[in-house]
């Protein structure tokens, strides 16, 4: 395993590029599962679909889904179609969209205002959590609930393990709670101080909450943002940052693209009239001297 610091990525020569588009702050950035399409959620109630050429610099492509009647507060794309992506909303509803066409192909409406949403790797159930700290399971097919469930504590961000088999969800009190799937049933508690969990709430040094985790696809790097103005990308194995890119403003939303090592990231960003921008940006395109 020694081996694995020589495959560094030569992170000092990579930049980064901004998208406007967006008339307010951009809440989530997700990666379909192909890593050619990039979908933002914004406080503006849209959802943005991006076409992302690794290495082009022509014109970029996109296209609103529009319908929302709150903010758009997370988003995440099926696992096994490149075209579908599901979003959720403060207002109540969870929409499943066709990228291609911009149209709402399902509409679900729920308790609560939505603020997570995660698919399950297989495809077949989305995972949606509210306000109230309640957790939806919906069908896919049918776009239905089939689950419910309210739990007694701060429920901050929800979770598959690969297999399907486990749940995770973070909480306030900066534990992750395990739960076996499909029951819900409690399994285990991390103190995610202590344990190198990939949902993990709180900085163990207590320096500020780490807002926004993601792993590259390769596994060897692990870029983190909270409260600093940078993100930091960390080497998995070693523990050591190998690089910071400044921010200027915290960060809601980092993601790794699942093919490259292009990163995607969203924050608070004002313009100089103190107002959103709207803007998200990608790190890790090739310097053009």
């Amino acid at each position: 395993m020694a081996e694995m610091e020589e495959t560094t990525v030569p992170f000092k020569n990579l930049t980064s590029r901004e998208y406007p588009g967006h008339k307010k702050k951009v809440h989530s950035v997700a990666w379909n599962c192909t890593g050619t399409k990039l979908a933002s959620g914004s406080v503006d109630q849209t959802a943005r679909v991006w076409h992302i050429e690794p290495h082009g610099h022509g014109k970029v492509k996109d296209i609103e889904l529009k319908g929302h009647t709150d903010s758009v507060d997370q988003l995440c794309w099926d696992p096994k179609h490149a075209d579908l992506i599901a979003t959720a909303s403060g207002d109540k509803t969870v929409r499943l969209w066709d990228a291609r066409s911009g149209k709402c192909a399902q509409l679900a409406e729920l308790s609560g205002e939505n603020i997570n949403i995660t698919y399950k790797p297989d495809g077949t159930h989305i995972a949606v959590g509210n306000r109230d700290d309640e957790l939806t399971i919906l069908d896919v097919r049918k776009f239905k609930p089939i689950h419910k469930r309210k739990f007694n504590y701060e429920v901050n961000e929800i979770a598959w393990s690969t297999t399907s088999e486990i749940f995770f969800l973070t909480t306030g009190n900066g534990t992750v709670e395990v739960l076996a799937y499909p029951s819900l049933r409690p399994v285990d508690t991390l103190m995610a101080h202590t344990a190198g969990c990939y949902c993990i709430a709180i900085d163990p040094l207590g320096r500020s909450p780490v807002r926004t985790i993601s792993f590259n696809n390769t596994g060897e790097y692990l870029a983190s943002a909270s409260e600093d103005l940078f993100i930091d990308i960390s080497n998995v194995q070693t523990g050591r940052t190998v690089h910071q890119i400044p921010c200027r403003a915290a960060m809601n939303s980092v993601e790794w693209n699942p093919k490259s090592n292009l990163l995607a990231y969203a924050g608070d960003d004002k313009n100089k009239y103190q107002t959103d921008e709207g803007v998200f940006r990608i790190f890790g395109f090739k310097n053009s001297a």
